[in-house]
């Protein structure tokens, strides 16, 4: 079974090294987010993000979002940020916001899936930002199999994954609910995904700058 370990601002240097050993070995690291807990891979890495996948069970054709401490990060991702992405990144990052940007060609196809995009968070669980400023950028997708529900508790991680996952951080239950909300601020502006945060609510911010979702 993977190990727990407890995060505490008092644990999270320590813990950090040990996050940065696994990712060095292309390892799997769960942890928490706002919503649910994650599994993370260094996004850099083709064969973490390969294992990643397998590991999940998750479909070639689904990109995986990336987790970033700060805007500050997104240019190693993205070839651009259009105008509406950096709206609605002033209005709900940090947050349960995923936003898809033209993706960088020199990322891992696994983590695009081909589509040239990239979907790009600033989340608001403090302990995975503190984690994300020490040892940089890492994949959020939920930490489930494919077709089961995602992990709210680090034990839940353990009895879904085993030995599968190399390190499990505890953070205590997450809130769960509804995962992040994806928009594709890139190709058309359209919700494509809700979750979290409602699509009225990102209407009337977008409105307020002249911009409106497509329906499709």
């Amino acid at each position: 079974m993977a190990p727990i370990e407890s995060y505490s601002p008092s644990t999270v240097e320590r813990l950090s090294r040990q996050v940065a050993s696994v990712l060095q070995r292309s390892g799997l690291v769960a942890i928490p987010t706002e919503t649910f807990y994650g599994l993370g891979v260094n996004p850099f890495d083709a064969r973490a993000v390969d294992r990643l996948r397998a590991v999940k069970g998750r479909e070639d054709a689904k990109p995986i979002l990336v987790l970033v401490a700060s805007i500050n990060d997104l240019s190693a991702f993205v070839e651009h940020v259009p105008p509406a992405a950096s709206l609605l990144i002033e209005g709900f990052w940090p947050g349960p916001l995923t936003i898809l940007f033209p993706a960088r060609a020199s990322l891992p196809h696994a983590l695009t899936a081909g589509t040239g995009l990239v979907g790009m968070r600033v989340s608001s669980c403090r302990p995975l930002c503190e984690l994300l400023t020490r040892v940089g950028p890492l994949t959020g997708t939920s930490a489930n199999r494919a077709g089961a529900a995602p992990a709210r508790t680090a034990e839940a991680v353990q009895q879904a994954f085993g030995d599968a996952v190399d390190l499990i951080l505890d953070a205590g239950p997450t809130p769960g609910g509804l995962p992040s909300t994806v928009v594709d601020a890139h190709h058309s502006l359209r919700i494509v995904r809700e979750g979290a945060i409602e699509r009225s609510v990102i209407e009337a911010r977008l409105h307020q700058r002249g911009f409106s979702l497509n329906n499709s």
